[in-house]
């Protein structure tokens, strides 16, 4: 996987990806700053409300920090990419060589790359390395250094974010939650995105809200669920990953609970 739920990176890593079959579905939050190149398939990704779609021959640049839902299509051939994980003691030590330190700079979730020459055979050679029983772990973190360097050269925008080491700042609760409420992940993860502690959340959100975190994300999850059932005619089984429920019987259980009926007779009343 190209970034698993919960997963804290300590060094660089590279990483092949390849699925046959069925649809890989994912939810993540994104703990470093990734490269990616697909190699075959389709990767649609969500980051808040927008959506990302990308296909074989793509470059792409993932910001560290945030929340992400995907769809590995596999297709004809399966879906395969290379991923490289950029820790941030790799990321402190070179922006200590090349003397550049970014101030807190975001830009966009994920990003589009033009590759030039250089890339490319970077990613040549990381795609050969993939395939080799062993690699030296010094040669590789020299040609990781490299490849920050020409990602940096080729946009301003990625060298911001990759020298860029502050924690998430303080963000509009309200907003941020309206925007990622489909994501099911640990409150914690909500109280660091938003650059709070998780008491601070939860005191904030109290506040804010006059319901708790947990309360709060299911009766969201479950209006707009409803939404769908009645006036989009989408089917139970279709939406309750989508909106942050890890399974058809939990999902059932907490809307015939709040709603009196399961969503599936719902469904058919419709």
């Amino acid at each position: 996987m190209e970034s698993k739920k919960g997963q804290t990176l300590s060094e660089p890593k590279v990483m092949q990806n390849f699925y046959l079959g069925d649809n890989v579905e994912s939810e993540a939050f994104v703990s470093d700053h990734i490269f990616s190149y697909i190699i075959s398939g389709r990767h649609d990704v969500w980051i808040g409300h927008k959506k990302y779609t990308f296909t074989a021959g793509d470059y792409r640049f993932f910001r560290r920090n945030q929340l992400t839902k995907s769809i590995k299509h596999t297709e004809a051939d399966g879906f395969k990419s290379i991923a490289i994980h950029f820790d941030q003691n790799t990321l402190k030590e070179i922006s200590k060589e090349i003397g550049f330190k970014s101030e807190r700079f975001h830009g966009e979730g994920v990003k589009i790359i033009r590759a030039d020459s250089m890339l490319k055979k970077s990613v040549a050679l990381f795609i050969e390395y993939t395939q080799r029983k062993e690699v030296d772990s010094e040669t590789l973190r020299i040609k990781i250094k490299e490849l920050v360097l020409i990602l940096a050269d080729i946009d301003p925008e990625i060298k911001q974010m990759l020298f860029e080491f502050n924690e998430p700042g303080k963000l509009d609760l309200e907003g941020f939650m309206n925007g990622h409420y489909r994501y099911n992940v640990p409150l914690e993860k909500f109280a660091f995105l938003t650059g709070r502690s998780l008491s601070g959340f939860k005191r904030d959100f109290a506040k804010l809200f006059k319901i708790t975190p947990s309360r709060w994300l299911t009766k969201k999850r479950l209006s707009e669920a409803r939404y769908l059932i009645e006036n989009c005619k989408h089917s139970p089984s279709d939406i309750y990953l989508e909106i942050g429920f890890v399974n058809m019987s939990h999902f059932s259980y907490a809307y015939k609970k709040e709603f009196g009926i399961s969503p599936l007779q719902k469904n058919k009343n419709n």
